[in-house]
């Protein structure tokens, strides 16, 4: 809801979103493990609870070195919350092929830095507190270090969701403050805002180097 300085999605832990193309393997043994924060992200466009927001194609290179954040200003009607950003390089539909792998790389999505946080512990992971339903706080993500160069004729994609399963577990979303403890009625549906107004400026945080 652009007009309202916001976008939502109902998020539902009875249909989490995956963190790679379902059926999802085994992890050990299986071939997709090691591979999997490389993996096209357009498995999940298609999903109304995964907020994508994309630049304009690119004129010009963009060079990131340094620390990466996401200050992402966010309200939910649970009492719990997890928020994953993924920062994404988007490949021109007319990409050649990955010469080593022989991938198909146009349009491809690929993550450059990526992270999850669980709203109960913004502010310890010793004590867990509560969020207040449907009131924007800002929460500080650490998408760390990367040296990534965004080439000229890429888009820049920015990824945000409230399920990353299984590499993590389910948040009921409704505050509990021991998820071995959770009963299956704490598990319920929840309206995410991801808010994007003067007063509440969600944002990538990006070192971005002069080119030589």
């Amino acid at each position: 809801k652009a007009d309202a300085g916001f976008d939502e999605y109902v998020s539902d832990p009875a249909n989490p979103v995956p963190y790679r193309p379902r059926p999802v393997t085994p992890t050990y043994p299986g071939a997709e493990w090691p591979v999997w924060l490389v993996q096209d992200q357009r498995f999940v466009d298609h999903r109304a609870d995964v907020l994508t927001l994309t630049t304009d194609t690119l004129t010009a290179d963009l060079r990131v070195a340094g620390d990466i954040s996401a200050e992402l200003f966010a309200a939910t009607s649970g009492t719990d919350s997890d928020w994953v950003v993924k920062l994404i390089d988007v490949y021109p539909e007319e990409a050649p092929a990955d010469e080593k792998t022989k991938t198909l790389m146009g349009g491809y999505e690929l993550i450059i830095a990526d992270e999850i946080l669980r709203g109960k512990f913004r502010n310890s992971f010793e004590h867990p507190q509560a969020l207040p339903p449907n009131k924007p706080i800002k929460f500080k993500i650490d998408l760390h270090t990367n040296d990534h160069v965004f080439l000229k004729g890429h888009r820049i994609m920015v990824q945000v969701q409230s399920s990353w399963f299984p590499v993590y577990d389910r948040n009921p979303q409704r505050f509990v403050p021991n998820i071995f403890e959770a009963r299956e009625s704490d598990y319920q549906k929840a309206i995410q805002r991801v808010f994007h107004s003067a007063e509440l400026p969600s944002a990538i945080l990006m070192p971005v180097l002069d080119q030589p």
